[in-house]
Order: structure tokens, then C-alpha cells, then sequence
């Protein structure tokens, strides 16, 4: 989906309220992150794949929460945000891309911790997320507005890491549907419940971000030090979850949908399969009856009705092609064959 994206200016006037130049490290252990500390100057500290003793810097160094460093220690949140009085916990997730084809979009979430104060934003993360390292280039040297306006873009940025997933599993929907339709099979099958258990995880993981964006996303407004903003920035996210989460709910419904179709595919088919079956069945019926009939070993049949080479013929044999003819053209008649 084409986001409008904003880029501020390298300088600009005052005036305009664009004033907010962010420093940008990744190591905790970098002496100007605790020189920035110590100055109460804004800026953003992006961690990838932290040790335990970073994640001990960390609570040194901000003085974070305990529960708060053991969430980010072991990871494995549900989306939430947790108030600590002067800063903030943010538990949010994106979807990085697929390494594999058969790689499920469940196990492509991708948690983000983001701890949010008015001096500064922290992130962590388990392994590289292109979208945030494309922010920080993009904002390098760059003059902000605001640092919500910093908030915004990195939850804007993980949250668009949905679509194309998104988008991706929307084509193999069709596919799913086409399959159904011309050549029902358990592969079929098995992709549709792989699917749905992706959507289920996904929606698990949309539905409390989007509700965080509801009702609780003021909070990081009203942090001490952190200059207010617009509140159209986190609007903009709340309405990308909202979308996500209806394309979700209809992606679910197009699964199932395309259950009952391949259920009634099947269904059809069987049926077509008892019509021949009986169809067979029929027509062997009087067959079966007339080589009954006369295989009989009774001395009158012998010596009076099959005695001779036309009779056999006209009667053990004509009556059986006059009966498959009869039954032919009834079934004809009745538009079975």
C-alpha cells in the first residue's frame, strides 16, 4: 500500500516548529548514549539482539522498571503497553519478510519493545528490521518536529510491515479459491487450515495493538518532558490497524468460503461417483435377472426354451441387449448420461 510519507527539511526556520535534531546509536555501551543521559537531550538508542548484561546496562543506565527489563530479557509478549510514571513499555509487533516459501506468516511476527520517556526512545529488538533501519536513514541529520513525530514514524514503520504479508497471502487465497474450484485435494485443504491458523495468530496480535491505539495511546502523550504533537500521527497508525484488521476478518471469511466450496466440490463429486455406481448397479439389475432366469437347470428349460442356437440367441442374448437398450434411453430421457 503507497503510505504518504513525510520528510522534513535538513534546517528549517523555527518558526515553522521544526527544531528536533535526534542522535541515533545501537549500543548501549556507546559513552555519548550516557553523555545524552546526563544532558536530558532526546534521541534514539535501536537495539538489535541484546545480551543480558546490555539489558542490565539498560536498567543502570534509565533506571527501567523491573518487570520491564525481565519482559525484554525473555521476550514473547502479547502486545501491551505498560505506564511506568516517566516512561513508558510498548510492546508492538510487525511481520518481517519470508526467508522460504513455505515459511508460515505466523512465524514471521516480529515483537518490538519500545520504551518511550520525554529524553529518549529505546527499541529492541531479535534480529534486523529493514523498515526501522530505513527510518533512522531517513531522519539522520534531519530536522523533526516533535519527538512524538519520532514515535509515529517507527510504529508506522512496523505497523506497514503488514501489508505486504498481507497482500501476499491475499494472492494465495485466489489461488486457494482456483485450486478448490478445478482440482479439490487434501493439499488444498491443508493450505486452507495453514492459512487460517496464520490469520488466527495474526488477528490475535492486531486486535490488542489496535485497541491500545483506541484507548490507550494518550499516555505516551502525556509523559513528562515529551513535547506534545498532533494527535493526527498516531491517528494515522490507528487507522492502518483498523485496515489491517478488516483485511484480516476478510481474509477469514474468504477461507471460509473457499472450506465450503471445496466441501461441496467434494460432496458433488462423490455424488457424481454414487450416480454412475448406480447407474451400473441399474443396468447390471435385469442383466443379472435374465442370466438367472434362463441358467436355470430344469429339464423343460433345457429341452423346450433353449434347445437350439436362434433361441439361445433371440432369447438369452436379445433380451439382454433390448434390456440395455430400454435402459439407455430411459436414462437419456432422464438427462443421467
Amino acid at each position: 500500500m503507497p503510505i504518504a510519507r513525510y520528510d522534513p527539511p535538513e534546517s528549517a526556520d523555527p518558526s515553522s516548529g521544526l527544531n528536533l535534531k535526534v542522535p541515533q546509536f545501537t549500543d548501549v555501551r556507546d559513552p555519548q548514549v550516557a553523555e545524552h543521559v546526563e544532558r536530558d537531550h532526546f534521541f534514539w538508542l535501536d537495539m538489535t539482539d541484546p545480551t543480558e548484561d546490555d539489558i542490565a546496562e539498560l536498567g543502570k543506565l534509565f533506571g527501567f522498571h523491573p518487570l520491564a527489563l525481565e519482559d525484554s530479557l525473555r521476550f514473547g509478549q502479547r502486545p501491551k503497553l505498560d505506564d511506568f510514571n516517566d516512561h513508558v513499555l510498548l510492546v508492538f509487533y510487525g511481520v518481517r519478510p519470508a526467508t522460504s516459501p513455505d515459511e508460515q506468516l505466523s512465524d514471521r511476527l516480529h515483537e518490538v519493545h519500545i520504551f518511550i520517556s520525554g529524553t529518549f526512545v529505546v527499541t529492541i529488538h531479535h534480529g534486523a528490521i529493514a523498515e526501522l533501519d530505513e527510518v533512522r536513514s531517513r531522519i539522520a541529520g534531519r530536522v523533526l518536529r516533535s519527538e512524538q513525530y519520532l514515535c509515529y514514524r517507527i510504529l508506522d514503520a512496523i505497523t506497514d510491515t503488514f501489508f505486504p504479508a498481507l497482500s501476499a497471502l491475499d494472492d494465495e487465497i485466489d489461488s486457494i479459491q482456483d485450486s478448490v474450484i478445478s482440482d479439490p485435494s487434501e493439499e488444498q485443504l491443508e493450505r486452507i487450515y495453514a492459512r487460517k491458523r496464520d490469520l488466527v495468530a495474526v488477528r490475535r496480535i492486531v486486535t490488542p495493538q489496535r485497541d491500545i491505539f483506541a484507548r490507550s495511546i494518550d499516555q505516551i502523550a502525556e509523559l513528562p518532558g515529551l513535547e506534545a504533537d498532533e494527535r493526527e500521527y498516531f491517528r494515522d497508525v490507528y487507522d492502518h490497524l483498523i485496515r489491517i484488521s478488516d483485511l484480516v476478518d476478510s481474509y477469514r471469511d474468504l477461507l471460509a468460503g473457499a472450506m465450503d466450496v471445496y466441501l461441496s466440490t467434494v460432496a458433488n463429486r462423490q455424488g457424481e461417483v454414487g450416480k454412475q455406481l448406480a447407474i451400473i448397479a441399474t443396468i447390471f439389475l435385469p442383466l443379472s435377472f435374465l442370466t438367472g432366469f434362463f441358467g436355470q437347470n430344469f429339464t423343460y428349460m433345457i429341452g423346450h426354451v433353449l434347445n437350439g442356437p436362434t433361441r439361445f440367441f433371440v432369447l438369452g442374448l436379445g433380451s439382454m441387449v433390448v434390456s440395455c437398450v430400454v435402459l439407455w434411453w430411459w436414462f437419456r430421457r432422464k438427462g443421467w448420461s
